[in-house]
């Protein structure tokens, strides 16, 4: 087990918030390219990927992908298991959360829609700054958003395998 680079994840979503990394595809017309973005940032903080045939976290190509890649409900079910390589998370509150953290956008009903990362951390949505794809975002305070839920997940570490 080791650290999650969490400088490495905000640089990388400063970078990219804006444009697309040619390196990936863009899922815009797919369902939107945010939970895509959000790998990306996890795994410049991270460096690792889980290979693990449809529940690890991989990106090689658009044809080549793990579900949790590009899915805001298997991103949250590869970051909260148990084992196996690639960052992992606990739940947390809204004022646990550090710049490099994941947050996802809810309804009542359960259903989570939308992936954010963390930029700036606060005691609440107004002082929570995050980047985004899809409907894409620099900077942008959480408190702007429309939701219901928000599930926060705080990175706590990367194990190697």
């Amino acid at each position: 087990m080791r650290l999650y680079d969490r400088d490495a994840a905000v640089h990388y979503a400063q970078r990219w918030a804006l444009s697309r990394n040619p390196a990936y595809y863009d899922f815009d017309t797919l369902g939107g390219d945010c939970t895509n973005f959000i790998s990306q940032c996890l795994y410049a903080g991270s460096r690792v990927m889980n290979w693990t045939p449809e529940t690890g976290w991989y990106y090689v190509n658009l044809n080549r992908r793990a579900p949790a890649w590009t899915s805001v409900h298997y991103l949250y079910r590869f970051l909260t298991r148990e084992c196996g390589a690639g960052p992992y998370c606990r739940l947390a509150s809204l004022p646990e959360l550090e710049p490099g953290d994941v947050i996802q956008l809810g309804m009542s009903d359960g259903q989570f829609y939308h992936s954010l990362l963390v930029l700036s951390a606060g005691d609440s949505p107004a002082g929570i700054f995050v980047a985004a794809h899809t409907a894409d975002a620099l900077w942008r305070p959480l408190d702007s958003y429309f939701y219901e839920r928000v599930r926060c997940l705080h990175i706590a570490g990367v194990r190697e395998g």
